[in-house]
């Protein structure tokens, strides 16, 4: 298997940078350390807004020009997604507990949210109450996902202790889950998004973030 190769690697604006979306235009980031979201101008690599959020913002996703934020929250670290208006701030209405309050990363496919779930080893597809409506099994744990071009694009590792983390395909398909790994990636990341060109995912105990292309 290739190893990835990096378009770009850049100094996060904040440590330990842990979630990531694009909506666009804009790259947001989730702060592992400071418990911040930011909006990154990709070109200039400034941020423009930045918002404390309700805990740890494990996973991120964009989806209809709001973001869909997978919190840790209580001193219990339970898993709750919540909602975030860029340049407004979190709507304290919207609380989505996580199923079995697990779950580290969000996607949004165009119809619905999609919870992973990295011991377990699952994608949950999840309505406006948070009841699951579809579960993907895969064979790695799941530290990032996206949504791109039909299919589930995953960073996966099965000892995250290591530097042995790929780049795995799922086919969004009814029946068996077809499933392959795509290219390795040389260090522990976590999270993934795609602009429409390349990927995006964090190299966070370095706290940079790298862009690299899509297979």
């Amino acid at each position: 298997m290739n190893p990835i190769a990096e378009l770009a690697r850049k100094a996060s604006p904040a440590p330990r940078p842990q979630s990531l979306a694009w909506d666009g235009a804009t790259l947001w980031m989730g702060s592992r350390d400071t418990k911040r979201l930011y909006a990154i101008d990709p070109a200039r690599w400034t941020v423009t807004w930045e918002c404390a959020a309700p805990g740890t913002p494990w996973g991120m996703t964009a989806a209809n020009g709001v973001l869909y934020v997978l919190c840790g929250e209580t001193a219990e670290d339970h898993r709750i997604v919540r909602r975030c208006v860029p340049g407004r701030g979190f709507d304290e209405q919207f609380l989505l507990p996580c199923p079995d309050d697990t779950g580290s990363h969000l996607s949004f496919d165009g119809r619905q949210l999609w919870i992973s779930q990295w011991y377990p080893k699952k994608l949950l597809a999840v309505n406006e109450q948070g009841a699951v409506t579809r579960t993907i099994a895969v064979q790695h744990g799941i530290c990032g996902h996206t949504y791109a071009k039909g299919s589930f694009y995953l960073m996966t590792t099965d000892a995250e202790e290591t530097t042995d983390y790929q780049l795995t395909r799922v086919a969004d398909e009814p029946g068996p889950t077809r499933e392959a790994d795509l290219l390795r990636v040389p260090f522990g990341a976590r999270a993934l998004a795609f602009d429409g060109t390349a990927f995006w995912t964090n190299h966070r105990e370095q706290d940079e973030i790298v862009r690299f292309a899509a297979p």
